[in-house]
């Protein structure tokens, strides 16, 4: 089976949002999280979704589940402390619903203009390699240099070519990932940034899957304009046929 475990435990600080976490902001009357979740939900091949999120806002994804007619979200549940906590629960419930040699796509909440292709793909790329990792080109130099205050010396110009931006999802046999989370937990490690790092840590091989740039994670104000200004293309193009 197929199935997609879907992040959105974030507060929203860099979003400066008061009123509510970043992912139930509302675009045209409906949530972030609700177009990541629809992705998914009209993907042919995926065969349930676990969502992991806030405890205070499960009636309410609960309310959003039957408003828009989520029937393959099977399961939301709380996320822990930090992101590597909520990852395992998510994870861990999901091994509990479905049987342990699935393909599990790991995608984050704020994620909402992941498109079919690379859903498609990373599947695809699991089957053939075990593990799937999305990515987009590089398009600005990528320097390392000594601070991240300014005036910092750079150190090394890294050729861009070679350089590619690691995004979601990321795709995994569920019994292989969730192995390495418990790994990670025996061992105390919690510096992972996310889950491609901490397979890799432990000893597997990533494989690549192209991505289209605009699958943006919305974290800032800005990145929230930019997520307006593609969905109303979308809709322009299919009005007018542009």
């Amino acid at each position: 089976m197929n199935i997609a475990v879907i992040f959105a435990g974030g507060t929203g600080q860099r979003m400066n949002s008061k009123t509510r976490p970043k992912q139930f902001l509302e675009l045209h009357e409906k949530p972030i999280l609700v177009y990541t979740l629809e992705a998914f939900q009209k993907h042919e091949e995926i065969d349930g979704i676990i969502l992991v999120t806030l405890k205070d806002w499960i009636n309410y994804c609960l309310e959003l589940k039957e408003k828009y007619h989520l029937t393959k979200l099977k399961s939301i549940i709380p996320g822990g402390k930090t992101a590597t906590e909520s990852a395992f629960n998510g994870l861990a419930r999901a091994n509990e619903l479905f049987p342990s040699d699935s393909i599990v796509l790991i995608h984050d909440g704020v994620r909402p203009l992941v498109d079919e292709e690379t859903i498609t793909k990373n599947i695809e790329c699991v089957k053939e390699h075990g593990t799937a990792i999305t990515v987009s080109p590089a398009i600005e130099t990528i320097t390392v240099s000594d601070s991240n205050e300014n005036s910092g010396v750079i150190k090394e110009v890294i050729e861009r070519a070679k350089c590619q931006m690691a995004r979601a999802p990321q795709g995994f046999y569920l019994n292989e990932i969730l192995d390495v989370y418990k790994k990670a937990a025996n061992d105390k490690e919690t510096s992972f940034i996310d889950s491609a790092t901490m397979m890799m840590h432990y000893g597997y091989k990533l494989y690549t899957v192209y991505g289209k740039a605009e699958n943006i994670k919305i974290t800032t104000p800005n990145d929230f304009f930019m997520f307006r200004a593609i969905v109303d293309a979308r809709e322009n193009s299919q009005i007018f046929g542009i």
